[in-house]
């Protein structure tokens, strides 16, 4: 005799497909609304370019030039291409990371045509025609990473091989007959007419490694140690990772006279160090560390000496006058001062008499032509973009994942602080560029991985299982009486 089902069955039945159609009605409408909103945004970024580059024209100019402007318009395709690599690679990925570094990019870009206006280059020999050649490889390094990458858990098998080619790439300046000094430091790599400085995608490299080793290493490096002065602090035989990180950041202070890379790469490794443990001792020993080594250096080394005199004392004529002396810190902080609180206007100042206005002072060149506002916008760029790295690494539930994230964000972030500190005599002058601003092939891509390498793993961190909690009978029980 056939058994009729229960009523509570037939509901499940009659529900069971309409559940199933929300959920995938669910996961069809959020990405679109996600990619929607960048696809909005990449448009106003790209206006926002193309009025920059015709507003220098227009100033320094009087007419428009289309040479220029055809050349960013097909930037923007490639823009364009990278949405919709996203929209089919990664369609969680965060919306805003695209549309800030596109805006950033591009106001370097302008900046750069601006200064070879003044110069009066014109073709391969404009630092802005060869920004925007390179950056369009960026962009399409960039959609490869996107691709190759389906997630970013696959990185941290690679940790060690991650660790050789940082190491490999971070002494290849060193290396005779290909070895380049500029500027008093070697940190580039001449091979013909190419030259490119392995030194940014080493902290790339870096990043992945200290990543994958501070989640195997975390337990003896967090739960062990001594208490003093109400801190808990590492026993000696777990200083050792910290202890090589900083030779190898003493060894690029004094082998290749780069004040900043030696900043950057200790830096990344304390501030991963500090988020694997919780440990606010690992961050006391290491600044300790590193000051140490810097007093040091400053006493025996010239050019060390020579930045710190020129940025205590800047305005003194003896230190002015003198070879690498304080005459490029003092023309940019006359840039700011001429710019204000508005600006002179893209295209009316005279940012050309700064030294390397388009690469170490891009930054003081913006701010004499737009101004202290025009600063406080492009700073405000740069903290949402951090801001979500870090929001995107601490929402990960795998370590490998959030120290990435974290690492990366950080990177830009202190890339920021030192050049811009660096510039307005907050502290001393150092090497860095200004992440997508300055002009230079080896900074955009690496940056522009790093924004690949965040928007995968945002991707990843939506797709995440999450942890639901279904309430019991006894709690339903509890609540209903």
């Amino acid at each position: 005799m056939p058994v009729s089902p229960s009523a509570d069955a037939r509901a499940s039945a009659a529900a069971g497909p309409r559940a199933i159609t929300e959920n995938i009605r669910l996961k069809l409408r959020v990405p679109a609304r996600l990619r929607n909103l960048e696809l909005l945004l990449i448009i106003v970024a790209i206006g926002i370019n193309l009025g920059a580059i015709a507003l220098v024209q227009l100033g320094a100019m009087g007419h428009l030039g289309y040479t220029v402007l055809g050349l960013s318009g097909l930037l923007g395709v490639l823009v364009f291409a990278m949405h919709i690599t996203l929209r089919k690679t990664a369609r969680d990925a965060d919306p805003l990371i695209l549309p800030i570094i596109t805006v950033l990019n591009g106001l370097g870009i302008a900046m750069i045509y601006r200064i070879d206006l003044a110069d009066e280059s014109t073709g391969w020999g404009s630092g802005g025609v060869r920004q925007i050649v390179w950056t369009g490889i960026a962009i399409i390094i960039a959609m490869a990473v996107l691709i190759i990458i389906k997630n970013h858990r696959v990185l941290q098998r690679y940790r060690y091989i991650a660790m050789f080619s940082g190491i490999a790439l971070l002494l290849l300046p060193l290396a005779p007959v290909i070895g380049d000094t500029r500027f008093g430091a070697r940190l580039w790599v001449q091979i013909g007419a190419f030259s490119f400085q392995p030194g940014e995608l080493a902290k790339i490299a870096l990043a992945v490694f200290f990543a994958g080793y501070l989640v195997s290493a975390r337990d003896s490096l967090s739960m062990v140690g001594r208490k003093f002065l109400g801190m808990t602090f590492p026993r000696a035989r777990d200083l050792g990772p910290i202890i090589v990180v900083f030779v190898a950041s003493m060894l690029v202070l004094i082998f290749q006279r780069d004040m900043g890379t030696a900043l950057l790469y200790f830096g990344l490794f304390l501030v991963m160090i500090y988020v694997a443990t919780g440990r606010s001792s690992w961050i006391l020993l290491g600044m300790a560390m590193f000051l140490g080594g810097a007093f040091v250096a400053s006493r025996y080394l010239t050019y060390i000496s020579g930045r710190i005199d020129a940025w205590l004392d800047p305005f003194n004529q003896e230190v002015y006058e003198a070879t690498g002396g304080s005459y490029q810190l003092v023309q940019g902080l006359f840039g700011f001062a001429d710019g204000g609180l508005i600006g002179t206007g893209l295209g009316r100042g005279s940012p050309e008499i700064t030294p390397l206005a388009e690469s170490d002072y891009i930054v003081a060149s913006l701010g004499e032509e737009l101004g202290l506002i025009g600063i406080f916008a492009i700073l405000a760029l740069y903290l949402l973009f951090v801001s979500r790295g870090f929001r995107i690494g601490f929402a990960g539930q795998d370590d490998f994942g959030r120290l990435l994230g974290v690492g990366l964000a950080f990177v830009i972030a202190l890339q920021v602080f030192v050049v811009i500190g660096g510039v307005t005599r907050v502290i001393p002058l150092t090497g860095l560029t200004t992440p997508f601003l300055a002009a230079g092939g080896s900074s955009l891509v690496a940056n522009w991985i790093i924004a690949a390498l965040l928007l995968r793993l945002s991707d990843t961190v939506r797709h995440q299982p999450q942890l639901v909690i279904e309430p019991s009978i006894e709690n339903r029980l509890v609540v209903g009486q």
